[in-house]
């Protein structure tokens, strides 16, 4: 009975709770707490990561909620992981790219093979390290606190890169990179900049992806979301953009594309809110 009511009250909370505009679909796994990105597999699970602190692991979850697998992954080390991204064959990129001071001179991307194909608990990894040939101080005075990056997506053998601002006073500047898709050391190509808002506690970038038709790339905030359209990929921050407020805000990490008009969101964990997934559909 004990049981019954707790789920009973669970039930409740969670049909009484405001996620905005988005659709909750369920709870993470709770080794998946600080979740700070995610893809969808072709089978339809997701991989997932977590930020600082957490396991050189990837782990693999259904839509409800249940952790189905988790890979170590070798020759890497969760330094800061804050993204996750996937090329055509299914390979996975983690970007150990959190800078939050601004003093990092190691930032890399893990290259990992598909894990759907991989057997055993381990799976190694490849390094693409890369710097900002823009940043020249180690750490910049605040005002130039632009190298922060939680924000990567694949496309056409590069990653492209979405920096997150920490910068006082805050103007809400992103700035735009890319790099090869594959290891090697890089100087990472600067294409230019965006600037999705100035209000400091929605407008900083945390996380990006494209859509499957390549048409579509959704860049997302604590509360907000970018989506742009008709754009030339090098350039796609002067294609057209709509803004959209979630009506929600919570610690918004992750972001995938289900399909073409389907994108999943994802949130951290903060005292009894988040770690959940969402949908939103447009």
């Amino acid at each position: 009975m004990t049981r019954y009511i707790a789920l009973l009250f669970f039930s409740l909370l969670t049909s009484c709770t405001n996620y905005g505009q988005l659709t909750y679909i369920t709870r993470l796994p709770k080794k998946l707490s600080e979740n700070s990105g995610m893809v969808v597999g072709k089978d339809s699970t997701i991989w997932m990561i977590n930020d600082s602190g957490g396991a050189d692991k990837i782990y693999q979850t259904n839509f409800k909620g249940k952790l189905l697998k988790e890979f170590e992954v070798k020759n890497a080390r969760n330094k800061d992981w804050e993204e996750l991204a996937m090329d055509k064959e299914g390979n996975l990129y983690i970007g150990d790219t959190g800078n939050n001071n601004n003093k990092r001179k190691d930032l890399v991307v893990y290259k990992i093979p598909d894990p759907n194909k991989e057997k055993g608990d381990k799976i190694e990894a490849e390094s693409i390290e890369f710097s900002f040939p823009e940043q020249k101080k180690y750490p910049p005075k605040k005002s130039k606190h632009l190298y922060d990056t939680e924000a990567i997506f694949y496309a056409k053998d590069s990653l492209y890169l979405i920096t997150k601002n920490r910068s006082h006073p805050f103007k809400g500047e992103a700035l735009i990179y890319r790099i090869p898709a594959k290891k090697g050391n890089y100087k990472a190509t600067f294409l230019g900049t965006f600037i999705p808002c100035t209000e400091f506690s929605v407008c900083k970038i945390t996380a990006a992806d494209i859509s499957p038709d390549g048409k579509t790339i959704a860049l997302l905030g604590y509360g907000k979301l970018w989506l742009f359209t008709n754009f030339e990929l090098s350039e796609f921050f002067k294609g057209e953009l709509r803004t959209i407020d979630l009506g929600i805000r919570t610690q918004l990490e992750s972001i995938a594309f289900l399909n073409n008009r389907t994108l999943l969101l994802s949130d951290e964990q903060l005292k009894h809110r988040g770690r959940n997934l969402y949908s939103y559909s447009f």
